[in-house]
């Protein structure tokens, strides 16, 4: 077993140099965020981001995750398209070393959460799910906006 911690890019407000400080740190768990859900994520990308990650004294040991298109999820006829960057995406995520890929296959959304920052009482934050406030998003219509899509 490997100890490792999700890191959410550049962008995440805990850096790898603190993620390395954690007594047993090895991996890091992480994804590439800018390339548009259904796209082929390009090797150089998948290459500079296990470097930043090689650099700071981890390894990139888990991608979470390759999000899968909604054409693929709803079977619409435009999904042959979107397995084929999919199955393209892994191979170029194998050519840079990434041996373990976790996917989230729920429908509409890749994952939910009500809240990404919700406060504990020691000040510490969490994620949290919040079944009224994730209703609210509508995921029902958004289905429809998808199938319209066609």
């Amino acid at each position: 077993m490997e100890m490792s911690f999700r890191w959410y890019g550049e962008s995440d407000p805990i850096s790898l140099d603190y993620i390395r400080q954690i007594p047993g740190m090895k991996g890091i768990v992480s994804a590439i965020y800018d390339v548009p859900v259904g796209e082929v994520w390009p090797v150089e990308k998948i290459q500079k981001l296990v470097n930043q990650i090689k650099c700071k004294g981890l390894v990139l040991s888990v991608i979470e995750s390759v999000p899968v298109h909604e054409h693929i999820k709803l079977g619409l006829p435009t999904r042959e398209r979107y397995i084929e960057n999919y199955q393209q995406t892994i191979r170029n995520l194998a050519s840079c070393g990434i041996q373990t890929i976790c996917y989230n296959f729920m429908p509409v959304f890749d994952w939910t959460r009500s809240s990404l920052n919700h406060e504990l009482p020691d000040g510490s934050t969490c994620l949290s799910y919040e079944k009224a406030i994730v209703e609210k998003n509508g995921p029902t219509s958004r289905r429809a906006e998808f199938a319209r899509m066609g």
